[in-house]
């Protein structure tokens, strides 16, 4: 069968197939591609166009699929080089950390950069598929956490493509060099050369990618954050984190350290996030809210940032704000606004 407006063939090895069992067959691979290209770019928008592009490309040859390796193979290879390409330009998502020194809240200053500075968040649903394996959940979880992110935008692309593949989706060395066109003994080579870059990452990153799942008292902890951030009460949220505890707000470049600095900039030039309303979100493998701060004219709360958190020996030791509401908030499917009426019946 040739699907007559691109002259594509749709007829497979059993004669029955159609464009629209294509169709299907595809779209069952978009949550792995998504989070395999959101690995390799570190944008969310990046990842879903790289996805995208994959599939139309696979959509237009599969006719030309000789089906000497698996379906899902062929779409890895495929998401590959979009993403290569893609990352010719040599652009290196980061996080406010990687970037600058930690700022006094005296010198406090908020200086934007431009969005593609900047590692982006994702909705776990986007980038994680249901399994069944909870250690394979897991990995899985931990490979799209922001430090651990920040870390594989340090490797050249196809460094980060062998220890994406080998690493977090459990690839054999020879299939992996299959899909680059390259040996085993490179493949060997260019992952030992990226755990290595890994290994010299900070202690942040590291301690970050293999935090604890979250348990009864962390779960606890997050309901105290809740409360001590609706509440404002500045005391009760410095109880609740760690003494190195970070605080970062892209696109902005500053980032805070210590609960003494977080608490006196969220009194101090945040004070308006006071009486927000926190709605969860899964987000990076990790905890987080979507933040709704008061709209004064409506009586209701106005979308203000995705807040990202990461925990650590019973406290917050990261606390990420994504600031550009108009971008997330509809990614994770939410509203931009909160109706007074909603609130009240919170």
């Amino acid at each position: 069968m040739t699907d007559k407006a691109t002259g594509v063939g749709w007829l497979m090895s059993d004669g029955t197939a159609t464009a629209e069992d294509l169709d299907v067959r595809l779209e069952r691979h978009r949550v792995e591609l998504t989070g395999y290209c959101y690995r390799m770019l570190g944008s969310s928008f990046e990842a879903e166009d790289a996805v995208q592009d994959t599939l139309v490309r696979a959509w237009r040859s599969y006719d030309k699929f000789e089906g000497r390796s698996s379906l899902r193979s062929w779409l890895y290879r495929i998401a590959t080089n979009v993403c290569l390409d893609m990352l010719t330009a040599g652009n290196k998502r980061a996080r406010p950390v990687d970037l600058t020194d930690s700022t006094p809240l005296a010198r406090a200053a908020l200086t934007p950069r431009p969005d593609n500075t900047w590692l982006e968040p994702m909705p776990d649903a986007r980038v994680l598929p249901t399994v069944d394996d909870p250690a394979e959940a897991a990995v899985a979880k931990e490979s799209v956490r922001l430090a651990f992110m920040a870390a594989l935008q340090q490797l050249p692309p196809k460094q980060r493509a062998v220890l994406i593949l080998r690493e977090v989706l459990a690839w054999r060395a020879s299939e992996v060099a299959e899909l680059l066109g390259t040996t085993v003994a490179s493949v060997n080579s260019a992952l030992q050369r990226a755990r290595a870059t890994l290994a010299d990452s900070d202690g942040a990153a590291a301690r970050a990618a293999t935090s604890d799942p979250l348990d009864e008292d962390q779960q606890k902890l997050l309901e105290r954050y809740v409360a001590a951030f609706e509440g404002y009460d500045m005391t009760a949220l410095t109880a609740l984190l760690h003494e190195d505890a970070v605080m970062t707000m892209p696109p902005f470049d500053l980032w805070l350290t210590g609960p003494e600095d977080i608490t006196g900039f969220m009194a101090t030039l945040g004070a308006a996030c006071a009486h927000s309303r926190l709605v969860p979100v899964a987000v990076n493998g990790l905890p987080g809210f979507a933040q709704y701060k008061p709209e004064p004219e409506t009586g209701g709360h106005t979308a203000w940032a995705v807040q990202v958190l990461e925990i650590s020996e019973g406290r917050i030791t990261g606390f990420h704000c994504f600031l550009d509401t108009k971008r997330w908030f509809p990614l994770f499917g939410l509203p931009l606004e909160l109706e007074a009426e909603a609130d009240q019946g919170k």
